[in-house]
């Protein structure tokens, strides 16, 4: 088969979040299957420069947004045997973030023509276009309304990945006619209106033949009114064209046997050298270095969704106990503050990194002992399955991939992966935690539980199967 991922990050070029890590995985382990994938997003001026240096040029072709004549580069690199496409243009794209300005409706606009204007510019057409998140919402209502009409575009069929419904990319109802060049026909008869305006989300969903989510727990919980965004009722009427497929995470990059990046490699035969990986990172972070003193870590986005909220309720009186506290991490304005607030009141026990560090997030997970996600929503999360495989036990809220993931320890059974709980409640966070704490205490039964968590497998290898399945079922 012949797939084309769209997306607007991807790994190893650039990512901010699961999106970019899910393309790049992803891509690769179908690629493994024997699948002909390819991806094509922006370029991107932060992309990485011993990589941007390898990107060729093949030709360049010009796309209209609404009146607009827009230069269009195409590039390309084959990394991991994927064929990666870039889409220049430096008026669009050279900027220093990915997302979050004014005019994203119209960069992401020329984004989905593009895309779909680059397929008879290399004469290469995909039999699955697989489109990402709301910046590529507009690419399946593009080839139905006006691409599927021509004679050189042969029958493509739409699959569109829902990462996280919260963001939607809602526009005033006028970028129809300003950016694509249409009339309010999509708005009227309401494939594209959403409260008034129009969302390039809702297009993907109702132009594409089969929606995804990325767990099993998150597609159910969509089609809720408490986790559907106001597009729980569109979502329930894709009946079973809405399928959840879980997340899995780069075993190549995540293998704390191979990583690099940490003080000392070991595997679930060897997890004494967990140790050393603890005491430098206290000791890189300026914390008391004892083995005994048990890590509790967060590396996240500092955001509502995250249940960073709970955690301040709370974390003054997990800080009573003997426990040191690492954030890594970066987000809204008010939730860093309290972080730098927090280390300086507890500047023995904390320590605060407000920055994105990659480095530094793998020695967090490989020298913890717990990890913390109490998030409000979660549609998968990779956090959770990269602590796993660390043998850093997660302490998560009972949602979305959280869900389907973590299975709450039984200590009568001894059974179990991780701790949890149900209700979005920092009484239930803070007995959840004490539980985690007391638990560690017990050596052997805490090395066990160790040695069940990195005994999961969260690798790619099994949802690249489903996503094949579903793939196949077109044929």
């Amino acid at each position: 088969m012949k797939i084309l991922f769209s997306a607007t990050e991807a790994y190893p070029f650039i990512r901010t979040g699961g999106l970019g890590d899910v393309i790049g995985a992803l891509s690769k382990e179908l690629s493994k299957l024997g699948e002909d994938v390819r991806v094509i997003i922006p370029k991107y001026k932060g992309i990485k420069e011993d990589l941007k240096n390898k990107i060729n040029y093949i030709k360049h072709i010009f796309v209209d947004v609404g009146w607009r004549h827009q230069y269009c580069g195409i590039e390309e690199l084959k990394v991991n045997n994927v064929q990666f496409y870039f889409i220049d243009n430096e008026y669009y794209f050279n900027r220093d973030n990915l997302y979050g300005y004014y005019d994203d409706a119209e960069r992401f606009a020329f984004y989905d023509r593009a895309v779909l204007e680059i397929l008879k510019a290399i004469n290469w057409y995909p039999d699955i276009i697989h489109c990402n998140d709301w910046q590529c919402g507009m690419i399946p209502v593009l080839y139905k309304l006006e691409y599927r009409n021509k004679d050189e575009y042969p029958d493509i069929k739409f699959i569109y990945s829902i990462h996280n419904l919260l963001f939607q990319g809602n526009f005033g109802k006028e970028v129809l006619g300003e950016l694509f060049g249409y009339d309010l026909q999509q708005f009227n008869n309401g494939c594209l209106s959403f409260n008034d305006g129009i969302s390039y989300m809702k297009g993907g969903i109702n132009y594409s033949e089969k929606v995804l989510t990325v767990s099993y727990t998150y597609a159910e919980e969509i089609k809720t009114p408490e986790y559907g965004e106001c597009m729980d009722e569109l979502l329930r009427n894709k009946g079973g064209d809405l399928k959840g497929i879980l997340n899995g995470i780069d075993y190549e990059e995540y293998n704390p046997l191979t990583d690099e990046l940490i003080e000392k490699r070991y595997d679930i035969n060897s997890i004494e050298s967990k140790m050393e990986n603890k005491l430098a990172l206290q000791r890189e972070l300026g914390l008391e270095e004892n083995k005994n003193i048990p890590i509790i870590s967060i590396v996240s986005r500092l955001t509502s969704q995250k249940g960073i909220d709970l955690i301040k309720e709370i974390i003054d009186c997990v800080l009573t106990k003997e426990v040191q506290f690492i954030v890594l991490g970066t987000g809204e304005w008010d939730y860093e503050e309290f972080f730098k607030g927090l280390e300086k009141r507890y500047p023995n026990k904390v320590a605060t990194r407000i920055i994105f560090d990659n480095k530094l997030s793998h020695k967090i997970y490989a020298g913890s002992d717990m990890f913390l996600m109490p998030s409000k929503f979660e549609p998968c999360g990779l956090g959770q399955l990269i602590a796993l495989r660390y043998g850093n036990v997660p302490i998560v809220r009972e949602t979305g991939g959280l869900k389907d993931t973590i299975e709450a320890y039984n200590k009568f059974e001894f059974t179990g992966n991780g701790f949890s709980f149900y209700n979005y409640s920092s009484i239930e966070l803070k007995n959840c935690i004490f539980e985690a704490l007391e638990i560690y205490k017990r050596k052997d039964e805490w090395n066990n539980l160790v040695k069940t968590a990195m005994s999961c497998d969260n690798s790619w290898k099994k949802s690249a199967l489903e996503y094949k399945r579903i793939y196949e079922s077109f044929f």
